[in-house]
């Protein structure tokens, strides 16, 4: 399956290691899947490595019981000279549950040459959806 450049989607199991003490997902495993999402939307964009600069406006909406799946949904909605903002969004369910809405957050990344300094991507680009 092959995705537009700039966007990924990824599924995690929520399983009872990615738990917290209430038996729903510890919110840094979430904030690492949602980073790993933003990583792979930006460096698809860019063809070229990248870095995360920073993230705003994470977003807990919801818990997410164990046993859940978690999709994560991550696209460019800006890019700059070498400045790349993803926006992702999650969305849990199973299969007697419909999908809601649990988590969401906006990722800054920067591409970067071999040695971590920042580089032009070569484009700029505004996307219409640039939220989350």
């Amino acid at each position: 399956m092959t995705t537009p450049p700039g966007t990924t989607q990824l599924h995690e199991l929520v399983l009872p290691a990615h738990a917290n003490h209430h038996g729903t997902l510890f919110a840094g495993q979430g904030l690492q899947w949602m980073a790993k999402a933003a990583f792979l939307a930006a460096r698809s964009f860019a063809q070229r490595e990248v870095v995360m600069a920073g993230v705003t406006g994470v977003d807990f909406l919801a818990p997410v019981p164990g046993g859940y799946q978690l999709v994560l949904r991550g696209w460019v909605s800006r890019a700059g000279r070498s400045s790349i903002t993803v926006c992702v969004t999650g969305l849990a369910d199973r299969p007697d549950v419909p999908a809601e809405e649990v988590v969401k957050a906006v990722f800054e990344m920067v591409a970067v040459d071999a040695a971590g300094r920042p580089v032009a991507i070569g484009r700029s680009y505004l996307h219409k959806e640039s939220t989350p």
